[in-house]
């Protein structure tokens, strides 16, 4: 209930009037039944603007640390996302990732959409990155359809570090949904797993334009984030 009032009474003539976005294909999501929406990853900001556009309520795999945060802000932080639908997950892989992939499957298995960036963070410089396949592995055990999603310009209003919205238009390009079903049975293949991945991957390319680096956009951050750490001091003689 809280997220349907916020979005249709607070959140969307707000995004609707200062934003304008423009939306392309909003036939391609089903009306009923569980579906992935698979979307490139440029802003904070994305996981506010498609649900916006979208008459459904889509829930989104967000973060863990959005909902551990202590203090009044964290206390915000974890009414804002639980209250919105989205679902925390765990990056740290192993058991951590299972269950948050169970929990995206619980999703899908209840007939609702969930949304998903393939990518796994976003994107440092608004290039498209090479997919997970936890993603692949998702659509082919829950049977749905998976609906690629390009978010353009979303990174122009809340580029990475900034807190306050920029005011521009921003576009969605939602494709036609993808099938899979030829590979069933096959989620436990590594090599299937990534087939997949790198088609929706293509698809997002396709319909966005992005620049492609066939890399991993977190491998992208560390190496940034060991570029710009302070050397260690020389030890004393």
């Amino acid at each position: 209930m809280f997220y349907f009032l916020a979005k249709y009474l607070v959140v969307a003539p707000v995004l609707k009037t200062f934003f304008r976005p423009w939306v392309i294909g909003l036939e391609n999501i089903p009306a009923t039944g569980g579906a992935i929406l698979a979307s490139n990853h440029l802003s904070f900001s994305d996981s506010v603007f498609l649900p916006v556009v979208v008459d459904r309520h889509v829930s989104f795999l967000a973060k863990s640390e959005y909902f551990t945060g202590k203090g009044i802000k964290g206390f915000l932080s974890r009414l804002f996302f639980t209250a919105s639908g989205q679902l925390p997950i765990n990056r740290a892989g192993g058991k951590a990732s299972e269950a948050s992939l169970n929990t995206g499957l619980a999703v899908l298995a209840r007939g609702e959409l969930l949304g998903i960036y393939p990518e796994g963070t976003r994107s440092p410089d608004a290039k498209l990155y090479r997919g997970r396949t936890g993603v692949a592995r998702m659509v082919l055990e829950a049977h749905v359809p998976i609906i690629p999603v390009a978010m353009i310009d979303t990174e122009k209003v809340m580029p990475i570090g900034t807190k306050i919205p920029k005011i521009r238009r921003i576009g969605i390009i939602i494709g036609e949904p993808l099938d899979f079903s030829r590979f069933e049975g096959l989620e436990s293949d590594r090599f299937i797993l990534r087939s997949v991945t790198d088609e929706i991957m293509y698809e997002l390319h396709r319909l966005g334009g992005q620049e492609y680096a066939d890399v991993y956009a977190t491998s992208v951050k560390e190496k940034r984030v060991r570029v710009t750490r302070p050397a260690a001091p020389a030890p004393s003689k």
